[in-house]
């Protein structure tokens, strides 16, 4: 997002910290599921995503243009916060429609936190991206750009309901809808991201060619967050094509000293000699 676009945002999520922290948290998941009504209904409608960014409009003629389609079809507490929402000044509609579903996710994290369900649904959102992964099956049925959305989120309910948490659940129908402009893995990782950030934590990806077990993940994940300042949730992604060693990657930064690495590198030198 552009300056003023974060600038408008920000206030969003103000006016949710402050909701939140007065709500029960069925309450505000039920808020979350409507803002990403919303968030869907800007999708599907881009002639309204430019009404309600238009800088020659003023902020409270497209919050009451909003208000008056959404009266009485979702709750006065989704209708403040998506009020506060189109009144801020956006670059681009495409960046409305960005901190929408942003602003539904963070108030479905909000409610998982209140319930003491957040650090689960920050798991089970990675172990379903594994689950994902490997299955290549699996993710062309849930990437396939020409199965409707609805149809693909149909097969994850079924996958998932009983199964995992429905914050969970919800999440990942928002990861099929490209959260952010992302692809579905890229989204996933996303919101696993999120969760850990609104737990004060960071995630670091670790790839092993065996799985670690509890003491050796404890002290990797002790050692990283000495080195970052915070707290590290470390996830395990096992690939034994990586032959033996261990690659993290926090954020931006890679550390790779797998096997494989080094073989590669190997193999690069002498093809140079």
């Amino acid at each position: 997002m552009q300056a003023a676009s974060r600038e408008s945002y920000r206030a969003a999520v103000e006016r949710l910290e402050a909701y939140v922290r007065g709500a029960q948290p069925q309450t505000v998941v039920t808020t979350a599921d409507e803002l990403l009504a919303v968030a869907g209904l800007l999708r599907r409608e881009p002639r309204l995503r430019r009404a309600l960014s238009d800088p020659a409009r003023p902020g409270a003629d497209r919050s009451a243009l909003l208000a008056g389609m959404l009266t009485g079809k979702i709750g006065t507490d989704a209708l403040d916060l998506v009020g506060v929402l189109v009144a801020g000044r956006w670059s681009a509609p495409s960046e409305l429609l960005e901190g929408a579903e942003r602003l539904g996710v963070e108030a479905l994290l909000a409610g998982a936190e209140a319930a003491g369900d957040l650090g689960e649904v920050e798991d089970e959102l990675f172990r379903f991206g594994q689950l994902v992964d490997g299955q290549p099956q699996l993710s062309n049925l849930l990437t396939d750009p020409i199965a409707p959305v609805t149809q693909r989120a149909g097969l994850v309910r079924d996958l998932l309901t009983g199964k995992a948490r429905p914050a969970t659940v919800t999440l990942v129908e928002v990861a099929l809808s490209g959260f952010g402009g992302r692809s579905f893995h890229g989204a996933l990782t996303r919101l696993v991201e999120l969760a850990a950030e609104r737990r004060d934590r960071q995630v670091a990806y670790v790839t092993v060619a065996a799985p670690l077990g509890d003491d050796e993940e404890r002290r990797l994940g002790d050692r990283l967050s000495q080195i970052y300042g915070r707290q590290v949730d470390v996830k395990q992604n096992v690939d034994p094509a990586v032959l033996g060693g261990v690659s993290v990657q926090v954020g931006a930064d890679l550390y790779d000293g797998t096997v494989l690495r080094r073989l590669k590198e190997t193999r690069n030198a002498l093809a140079k000699r």
